[in-house]
């Protein structure tokens, strides 16, 4: 990595998982030994060149006090809004306080706790590259099907050219902020950050990653999730 590069990450956890069907935020469910939370910021935090990290949290979040990554240094806190696109874009403003416009910004999800940092180096490779930034994907493998209103299959979809969005999704600061600022005002609510640089007439590369950097969303990928932690702390040792 270029010592020239000036990286920042950006994590939005202001939501509350409801398909989860838990007492807390999934983002606070335990998960090998740690929260969701912390394992995704240990992954943020290690690796190399990230200045800093802002976390976007609700206004009544009553469990981030109390992790002790809290207290890191590198870390600062920005209000959660009522979508992704509101969090990021707070949590952007944060950024802009100590970073220039041209500086690069990661955005990944909280509950994606097994990216590996080689995914996120591959990215940073190729994002820098490209004036539209880039995003963490991997192509669709299983067969898709449209419904019509009634539930039955309408169609078949040729998957050869779609892929899976994931996160890490990285773009310079100044114009993440304005598409993410565009979508905002025409009231779009675009699903990813990728969505809001598309809309604003940019073109993000595709970056292949891994499969095992999943988001928890349901109950039975907490299992999951720990199924690949450990399996890559075994490789790592």
């Amino acid at each position: 990595m270029s010592d020239r590069l000036r990286l920042w990450a950006v994590v939005p956890a202001a939501g509350v998982g409801r398909r989860m069907r838990a007492a807390r935020p999934k983002q606070y469910l335990p998960l090998a030994g740690a929260t969701v939370i912390e394992h995704t910021l240990q992954r943020l935090l290690g690796f190399p060149g990230i200045l800093g990290v802002v976390v976007a949290l609700s206004e009544p979040d009553l469990y981030w006090s109390r992790l002790p990554v809290a207290a890191v240094g590198r870390i600062r806190r920005a209000p959660g809004g009522s979508e992704r696109r509101h969090s990021v874009l707070n949590a952007l403003e944060v950024v802009a306080e100590t970073a220039d416009p041209e500086d690069w910004v990661l955005v990944h999800d909280a509950a994606r706790p097994c990216v590996r940092h080689g995914d996120i180096a591959r990215l940073v490779e190729a994002a820098v590259r490209s004036v539209s930034g880039g995003i963490l994907a991997v192509p669709v493998r299983d067969t898709l099907k449209r419904a019509d209103a009634g539930g039955a299959i309408a169609a078949t979809v040729d998957r050869s050219a779609l892929w899976h969005a994931l996160t890490p999704q990285m773009f310079r600061l100044g114009p993440l902020r304005e598409a993410l600022r565009q979508a905002v005002e025409q009231g779009v609510a675009v699903t990813d950050e990728a969505s809001a640089m598309e809309l604003a007439g940019h073109r993000p590369l595709l970056v292949e990653g891994r499969a095992d950097n999943i988001k928890i969303t349901r109950p039975e990928d907490l299992d999951l999730a720990e199924f690949f932690l450990h399996r890559q702390q075994r490789e790592r040792e």
